[in-house]
């Protein structure tokens, strides 16, 4: 492969730098969860054909990089369902700037193969878990599958992860009232449970107003328990982390109706299908797909990528309810 280039760091107009890129390799995902897919994964216009290619993959990484970005996430849908995911991310690993490679996962093919993907370079994983509950955690995915998550977290740390993140949807009247459960589950163990608010979606707003609960419901009682804040890293993903010396794991709350939630803003999301979409909630995504074709298309590219943050927004509208195209939380890929 031809010594990368670097190229002035993607910026915005309001002089937010963009070392983070949450990339979805495919839109399936095999779970039915209340808040996301609640009738499960319907194809629409897009077949599994027209998602990214491993190709494509590798040249939308390497322009990325060139301008900066040092992490890279893969999400979905389900990523685990693609069956180049291992290629994928050797493939992303090309790339020696890329210093933190990441999946977020719904953890039914840890057990089985989460040692391979750490060895073809993955370095950390989310996976999402709403429940220690069995049953409840079939009430919420339609998937009986708990006991197959929680051997896959454990599977990880057999693979030598130091650290698995866990995403937990917070909602009222369902998961929201059990954090001293969930904390005994992270005192002995390195697991960084992180509380995700409930976000409206064009499809959610019913679901949203019956079991959106703010986060800081749970900041208050941590602070009272004397969990302290933690220093945010340069690519750090949104979360507010929280630490205990008792505890060995960590809580981190990600609080998008939280007062400043855009001003460190660091991440741009490709889709499956490559578009790139400035904000979750934007209206519309900006097409590059037609500049994946070739390793010679790079610099225009990345000149189009760069162009388009002319047009990223300062925040979000959720408070205004304006979900942009986002119809539900599939899209989130963690």
């Amino acid at each position: 492969m031809d010594q990368i280039v670097p190229v002035a760091q993607f910026e915005d107009t309001w002089q937010r730098q963009f070392y983070y890129l949450r990339l979805s390799v495919t839109d399936v995902c095999n779970f039915r969860c209340t808040y996301c897919l609640p009738e499960g994964y319907r194809p629409g216009h897009v077949k599994n054909k027209s998602f990214l290619t491993l190709d494509e993959i590798r040249r939308v990484t390497r322009a990325f990089a060139m301008a900066g970005t040092d992490k890279v996430r893969l999400t979905g849908g389900e990523p685990s369902l693609r069956r180049d995911f291992i290629d994928i991310i050797a493939a992303v690993r090309e790339n020696e700037s890329v210093r933190q490679l990441a999946m977020t996962t719904n953890g039914y093919r840890m057990a089985r193969d989460v040692a391979a993907w750490r060895k073809a370079g993955l370095t950390s994983v989310n996976v999402s878990l709403d429940s220690l509950d069995a049953r409840q955690f079939y009430a919420i995915t339609g998937q009986d599958k708990f006991h197959q998550v929680m051997a896959g977290i454990d599977a990880a740390f057999e693979a030598g992860f130091e650290k698995v993140k866990v995403n937990t949807v917070l909602m009222r009247d369902i998961n929201h009232h059990q954090l001293k459960t969930f904390l005994e589950w992270i005192r002995p163990r390195p697991i960084q449970l992180r509380f995700i608010e409930l976000m409206e979606t064009g499809n959610g707003g019913d679901l949203f107003r019956r079991h959106h609960i703010s986060g800081d419901v749970i900041r208050r009682q941590l602070t009272e328990m004397g969990w302290q804040l933690q220093p945010r890293g340069r690519s750090d993903g949104p979360a507010q982390v929280f630490s205990h010396p008792d505890y060995a794991g960590e809580i981190g709350l990600i609080m998008p109706y939280d007062t400043n939630f855009c001003a460190n803003c660091n991440r741009l999301r490709v889709s499956a299908v490559g578009q790139l979409h400035l904000c979750l909630f934007g209206d519309h995504g900006v097409p590059l797909r037609d500049l994946l074709a070739s390793d010679d298309q790079l610099p225009e590219l990345q000149a189009r990528i760069a162009d388009s943050l002319g047009q990223k927004k300062q925040t979000h509208f959720l408070h205004q309810g304006n979900t942009g195209i986002t119809q539900n939380l599939s899209f989130i890929g963690g």
